[in-house]
């Protein structure tokens, strides 16, 4: 893992490592995301929707208590993480109604994709840039993943 930071300018942002001095990126922004990036990043969310999901489905729905007896069971985790994509979906500015079905829920996961998808430049009306809408809900759904596997 390499330790960075960044040095915000009023024009420029630079993303330099702590560990290899000189070793730094230039950008206008800390946001713009490319074409190419944008897709390896909606693939890994959705590679961790479909693991979250299979993982889900063959999990009993009574899972192991933790260490003082408390914990959800999976249908609480998995409302969880589906509530909160929704919620995740608003700051990236895609709306949807509280879901009546998986059908529902999938066209808000490819709504989400699609947008994501795209090449970001600023300025834009959403509360949160992609590059960050990504790894957010990504790292969401593969903390509940563990959970559910932890607790089988």
């Amino acid at each position: 893992m390499t330790r960075i930071y960044l040095e915000l300018g009023p024009k420029k942002v630079f993303a330099c490592s702590l560990d290899w001095p000189g070793w730094c990126r230039i950008a206008k922004g800390e946001e713009p995301l490319a074409a190419e990036e944008a897709a390896r990043g909606v693939a890994l969310v959705r590679a961790a929707w479909d693991l979250f999901d299979e993982v889900a489905e063959a999990s009993p729905e009574e899972l192991r208590k933790g260490p003082r007896g408390g914990g959800r069971d999976r249908s609480k985790i998995v409302d969880h993480v589906v509530e909160s994509e929704r919620g995740y979906a608003r700051m990236i500015d895609v709306r949807h109604k509280p879901f009546t079905s998986v059908a529902d829920r999938d066209a808000m996961r490819a709504d989400l994709a699609d947008v994501l998808s795209q090449p970001w430049t600023p300025p834009q009306t959403a509360k949160w840039p992609p590059r960050y809408a990504i790894r957010r809900i990504a790292w969401h759904v593969i903390d509940h993943l563990w959970e559910i596997e932890d607790r089988v």
